[in-house]
This record gives structure tokens, sequence and C-alpha cells, in this order.
């Protein structure tokens, strides 16, 4: 699984939700799954733009709209909740990739998806 970023612990998990699938299910799934996950790397980015120019853009971005509206109302808790965010970006995006796990496989599993 070449993925940008993969840490070993979404690596596992992977393995272990792929494990029912054929060959052509992971492939279908690994095509889904990567454009919707989000590389740690990226996540930090996202939260110290959210720290200095748009509170709650974290959290947008893992669609989490109503904690994004209020990190935006609040400037981000006071900064408070930004800087938490910022420390804790790997677990943050980790929680949004186990989500888009879950909704990559129920599309795979549906077989509406077939690769030409």
């Amino acid at each position: 699984m070449a993925l940008p970023g993969i840490t070993p612990q979404e690596y596992s998990y992977l393995q272990t939700a792929t494990s029912g699938l054929d060959e052509q299910q992971v492939r279908t799934f690994l095509m889904i799954y990567s454009g919707k996950r989000k590389n740690p790397s990226d996540m930090l980015l996202f939260c110290v733009i959210g720290l200095f120019l748009v509170p709650g853009l974290q959290r947008f971005i893992v669609n989490q709209i109503g904690m994004g509206i209020l990190y935006l109302l609040t400037g981000g808790l006071c900064l408070i909740g930004s800087i938490v965010d910022i420390i804790n970006h790997k677990s943050l995006a980790f929680e949004h990739n186990q989500r888009m796990v879950f909704e990559s496989l129920q599309m795979v599993r549906m077989g509406g998806f077939k690769q030409y």
C-alpha cells in the first residue's frame, strides 16, 4: 500500500480492514480510500493555518462542521483548542482516516465500482 505519510498504525488498520477482500476489491478500495484520506503532515499544516489565519479550518477539513463553526466563532476556543489540535494532529488525521476506511469499504462491498 503506497500511501504518502502512512503510519504503521494506519497500515495495520488497513490490513485488518481489507482482510476479507479479493485483489480487485483491494485495488478498488485503495483507489477510493486514497482520495479521501488525510496525510498527518497535511493535517499539521491545516492546524497551523487554523491557529493563525482561519480558526477551525482543521475541523472543517475532517468534516467536523459543528466544531469548525464553534472554533471559528470562538477564535479556536481562545486558541487553546487550536493548540491542542496541533499537538494531536496525528490522532485527528487517524480518526478521520478510520471513518474513511469504513465508508470506502461500504462502497466496495456494495459493488458499485468497477475498475477498467
